[in-house]
């Protein structure tokens, strides 16, 4: 077989031609690195107005450059610098767009969580939007929350509480003696005379509590009885307020009679004290004079017998009375 003829000088491709090529894909491999890098720096924020917000924490343990800081699951800011301060707490720098600042207030809480399982995040949580924006180069503490930390302290707190369900649940625990009183009380309470028998702890107590019930009871009848029954002391004293009313009745209409009569002797006693007058001025008429004096003597007699049946009247229906004695001048 006869080798095939080389091609012509003419049909091959000049060294220059393929190294203008060359180049060109040169060019364009670098103005793709260069699009791709400028779209990675525009995509992570590089070129974006950002404000600074310093985290202070006692661990920065979980924390690298670059971590996002998410508000409702959405990045709104990156972690820039970490960096130990002088009284020996971290300081984290994140870089927070001015767009998505609006989201950051003075009320703002900042945690870091980290989990057994999955990475370290930075949040933050605005429960009042009203409240005035945070500022810029604001610092603020960042609160821990590790799961892994709480996990000696969970066991710790899960023993305590077996060892405290052990001693309750034990033969000789309180729960068990309060269990065993109860049980007792409550056969008890199934007894003849119910709860009385469960408070009292038997039934002869009961019973002798009943007893005494029924016998109060009955005393209190008898004394309502005679309290307030038929002719009962509350009927006797009506009666004897009755009397006394009826009594003072007629004290009063006799002391009436009595200041009618002390009225008339009054009046004689008047006359008296003008004839005796008259009978030192009148020496003549002695005999007139003592005609005169005998009949006001007799009506003064006839006044104090009167005066003393009165008193004597009074003296028998008024009870009150202590000194009845009518003494004359």
């Amino acid at each position: 077989m006869k080798p095939s003829p080389a091609p012509p000088d003419d049909a091959l491709p000049s060294a220059e031609h393929l190294e203008g090529k060359a180049r060109a894909l040169l060019w364009l491999v670098g103005a793709i690195v260069v699009a791709f890098v400028l779209y990675v720096m525009v995509a992570r924020g590089v070129f974006e107005r950002t404000q600074q917000l310093v985290l202070i924490s006692d661990d920065s343990e979980g924390v690298i450059v670059g971590m996002d800081l998410t508000f409702s699951g959405f990045p709104i800011g990156r972690v820039r610098r970490i960096e130990l301060a002088d009284d020996g707490k971290a300081r984290m720098v994140i870089d927070v767009p001015v767009k998505d600042a609006r989201w950051l207030r003075t009320s703002s809480i900042f945690t870091l969580e980290r989990g057994m399982v999955g990475d370290t995040r930075i949040r933050a949580f605005s429960g009042i939007l009203s409240d005035p924006a945070l500022p810029a180069d604001a610092e603020r503490t960042l609160l821990r929350g590790d799961t892994a930390a709480e996990i000696p302290r969970l066991v710790a707190s899960t023993r305590a509480l077996l060892e405290n369900l052990e001693n309750m649940t034990g033969q000789e625990s309180s729960l068990n003696t309060s269990l065993s009183h109860l049980k007792t009380v409550t056969e008890r309470m199934t007894g003849r005379y119910g709860a009385l028998t469960g408070v009292l702890g038997s039934e002869d107590n009961a019973k002798k509590i009943i007893e005494t019930l029924e016998r109060t009871n009955h005393l209190l009848a008898t004394a309502d009885q005679r309290v307030f029954g038929n002719n009962g002391l509350v009927d006797n004293s009506q009666a004897t307020i009755h009397s006394a009313k009826a009594t003072l009745d007629s004290s009063q209409d006799a002391v009436k009679q009595l200041t009618l009569v002390l009225q008339d002797a009054r009046s004689t006693l008047t006359k008296v004290d003008a004839v005796l007058l008259e009978a030192q001025g009148v020496g003549s008429n002695v005999r007139l004079a003592s005609t005169d004096l005998g009949m006001l003597r007799a009506e003064m007699e006839a006044s104090l017998r009167k005066i003393n049946q009165l008193t004597n009247e009074i003296n028998s229906k008024w009870p009150f009375a202590r000194d009845t004695e009518i003494k004359l001048p």
